[in-house]
This record gives C-alpha cells, structure tokens and sequence, in this order.
C-alpha cells in the first residue's frame, strides 16, 4: 500500500515567496502514500501558492502510478484541452476495467459468505482468526486461497479511488488474515482508507493499533521502526488535526513517547511546525511549554520556521518587536500549510495572548497603543480584546481610559496552583516509564529461562 510520490515540478513560486519558502508539501509527500498527496496538491491548486500549470502536471503524474484513470483523464484535458485523450491512458482504462470485473468475479463466493447474517454475527463474536477460519471452511464451503483473491480485490478498489469499499474488504481480511505481515500492510491500507474517507474516529483506532504493532514488533531492526514511525508520525498529521482530541494526543505521542521524539529529532524536524502549533492552540497544555521550547532549541540549527521561531522570540530572547515580526509571518504560513490552515484564527487568538501575557510579566503599566502595536492591532480593538480578557476573568488588571493604560494588579503565586502545574504529566510520564520496564523485564526473564533450561540440562548430563 505504499507509493512514494515525486513532487520536483513544484519549483515556481507565483507571488508568494514568503509561504512558497516554507512549504512543506514536497518533505511530507515522500512519507505518504500516493493517495493522500491528492488532497495536498489539490489545496496547492486552490492556494495558486504554484503556477498551476505545474501544479496540474504534478497531480498527472502522482495519477499516472494509480489506476484512477478517470481522474487523470480530467486533468490531461484541464492541461492539453486541445489534444486527444492519449493512447496510453485509454489503453491502461481498458486494463483496469478488465482486471477488476475479474477480481470482482473471483470475490464474488468470499463477499457472498461475508454478507451472510450468521457469518456477520460470527464476525462480531469470535475475534480469532484461525477459528473464525476454521468455521467458516466447516459450514460455508470457505477456502483461505478466497483470502488473497480478497487482499488484491481490495487494493484494486483502493488504487481506483473507492475507499470505502477497498476499507470494509480490508477489515474483513485482517479478522480472517493468520500472515501477520501482510495484515500489517493491510492496517495501513484500512488507516489510509479511514483518513481519505474523513473516518476520523475509525482513524484513530488504526493509528492506535499501528503504533502498538510496531513498537511491539521486536523482531523489526532499529531502521526499520524508525522507518515505519517516521511515516506513522506523518500519516497521523491528518488524524491528529481532524478528530476533536487529535491536539492533546499530538503533544502526547511528538513530546513525550521518546521513540518519536528521536524520529521527528533524527529524520522529520519539519513536524516541530505541527507540533508548536498544537502546543499554542491548546489553552489546556500551557504546562508543556517549557519541554517543546527546550526541544526547538535542540533542534534549531537543523529546522526553523516562523512558528517555532516566535515561540524563541518570545520565551527564550524576550523580542517582542521579533515575535511580533514572527506573528505577521506566522499567518501567512498557517494560510497555506493543509494542515493548519484551519488553525489559524486559534494561534493569532493564542499567540497574540502569549505576548500579552509575558509582556504583562514584566510590566506594571501599559500603554495601550504600544501593546496594540505589540499584537498587531489598531488601539481600539486591542482595547476591546483586553476588556473581554479582564470580563472573563483571564486577566487580573485594570483600564485607565484616561491615560490610555493597563494597570496590572500585583500577583502572588498561588502555591497550589504550582503544584498541580508540575504535577499534570505524572501520571502520563509513569505509564511510559512502566511500559519501559516491562518491555525490558520479558527478554530479561526469556534469557533467565533459557538460562536455567541449559543449567538443568547440564545437571541431567552429570547425573547420567
């Protein structure tokens, strides 16, 4: 189920050299699956952050490796609207639509035991493999070579674009799969199928599940679960910017679980963008600030960005006439980043808030004027913004209209608020810890058993 796509023709910035600079569209499109670069080129195309004709050509070529022919189709007459479809193109649809009426007509016995009630109920109540195999062989006249006639059907539909369909076909073959690899591959197929048909939920259960498999895959070498999290780290972009809990589980899985740590550190620190920009709009995480600074810090000689690099204006060099120089670029970068894009008006809100409030740490008085130019907004509205931060209660400060001033109240640190602060992530931090030692514990014990089993051979061979 993997593609690695080419997007070198992405090479002709339009009239924005700021966003085009900071594109990530070509780095995130080598670790994803063909599929799911359609709907980066397709924001691309609706951006005009390219000329579009390149943007066209490259969406041709990333169909040219799938059997949507279709598609292609409609985009070769967008490109060359005089020219005739090309021979190749016809051709390849007559291939297709011949090699999936024969796949479907060698399906049709194993879909036709599937659709059966009783089978369906079987499905819901026995979740091994080998004895749901084992019923279906007694009583449905199911045989497992039915498995990989099914295994290739679904790929066909998933290469024609029907990702639902190619997702129930999926599901049905991991339940009555016994080759763990190929099931595997099939996970990421059925988690493809879930991000491309917006399945947020069923999403993030095969993240889930992905995850599990392969930090528990011991038998993997360390390249090749570095491999696999790297596109497990990208893969999740979709999820974790989608589903309503995808932000804290973000900053959870990137942060704090060191396996993709190391990776984002080792082979993907574009993915701090993500990352920092989940940190900044989740009111709810502000105590992991400290960590992620630390972390764009390590990292910043091999990947900045405005994001990261107005977090480092802010809480490292205390420039605020560069965070908020950060912040303008901040926008532009958001707009036309797939994956942000619906973020933004939550990091202005956010970011202009982190300003605010570090700016307040210092001073006593502010001058409402230079705070407006600070956040990047006239004196009446940040006048307004800072009145419905003090209404809800946010903002222990009060309005002097007369001089055009924030007085700020004195603040004592509240001794229990520290305390929960620096408590919130203990609890997250030992079940890591104790899933650490376990898996450590059971080669430990493995060895100790192989250890004693020669022991008592060597004893039996005395005795003899």
């Amino acid at each position: 189920f993997f593609f690695f796509p080419s997007l070198a023709c992405l090479v002709a910035p339009v009239s924005k050299p700021m966003a085009e600079k900071f594109d990530l569209t070509y780095v995130i499109g080598q670790h994803l699956d063909r599929h799911l670069v359609l709907p980066l080129i397709e924001f691309l195309d609706v951006q005009e952050l390219y000329e579009k004709k390149d943007v066209l050509q490259g969406k041709l070529d990333l169909l040219s490796a799938t059997n949507m022919v279709d598609f292609a189709k409609d985009v070769y007459q967008v490109l060359h609207p005089d020219q005739p479809d090309p021979e190749a193109l016809l051709e390849k649809r007559k291939a297709v639509v011949e090699m999936m009426k024969r796949l479907g007509e060698e399906c049709e016995p194993i879909v036709a035991i599937l659709e059966n009630e009783e089978v369906i109920k079987q499905v819901e109540s026995i979740r091994d493999g080998a004895a749901l195999s084992e019923y279906l062989q007694k009583n449905f006249d199911y045989k497992p070579a039915m498995l990989d006639t099914l295994y290739r059907y679904a790929k066909g539909q998933f290469d024609c674009g029907n990702y639902q369909l190619a997702a129930e076909f999926l599901y049905n073959y991991r339940i009555l799969s016994t080759d763990a690899e190929k099931s595997f591959s099939a996970l990421w197929g059925k988690f493809a199928c879930a991000i491309l048909t917006q399945e947020w939920d069923s999403a993030l259960e095969d993240l889930t599940a992905l995850k599990d498999h392969i930090d528990g895959k011991s038998s993997a070498t360390p390249l090749l679960q570095l491999q696999q999290r790297t596109w497990l780290i990208h893969w999740s972009l979709f999820v974790f910017f989608n589903h309503p809990k995808g932000r804290d589980q973000i900053i959870d899985l990137f942060l704090y679980q060191q396996q993709y740590s190391n990776a984002i550190q080792t082979v993907c620190p574009h993915i701090l963008r993500y990352l920092t920009t989940a940190v900044i709009t989740n009111k709810r995480r502000r105590n992991v600030l400290k960590d992620l600074v630390k972390l764009i810090q390590q990292e910043s000689y091999t990947y900045r960005d405005p994001i990261t690099e107005f977090l480092e204006c802010l809480y490292v060099n205390f420039d605020f006439d560069g965070a908020q120089q950060k912040l303008r670029e901040c926008e532009l970068v958001l707009a036309n980043d797939f994956f942000l894009v619906a973020c933004r008006e939550d990091f202005i809100e956010n970011a202009r808030l982190f300003i605010f409030e570090t700016y307040c740490r210092i001073h006593n008085t502010i001058s409402i004027s230079m705070l407006a130019e600070k956040l990047n907004m006239s004196a009446d509205k940040a006048e307004e913004w800072i009145v419905n931060l003090i209404r809800n209660a946010r903002l222990d400060a009060k309005i002097d209209s007369r001089e055009g001033h924030v007085v700020m109240a004195t603040q004592v640190p509240n001794i229990y608020h520290q305390i929960i602060e620096k408590t919130k992530g203990f609890t997250f931090r030992s079940n890591v810890l104790a899933d650490s030692i376990e898996k450590q514990k059971k080669p430990a014990a493995q060895n100790r058993s192989k250890g004693g089993d020669r022991q008592r051979g060597k004893e039996r061979a005395q005795d003899d």
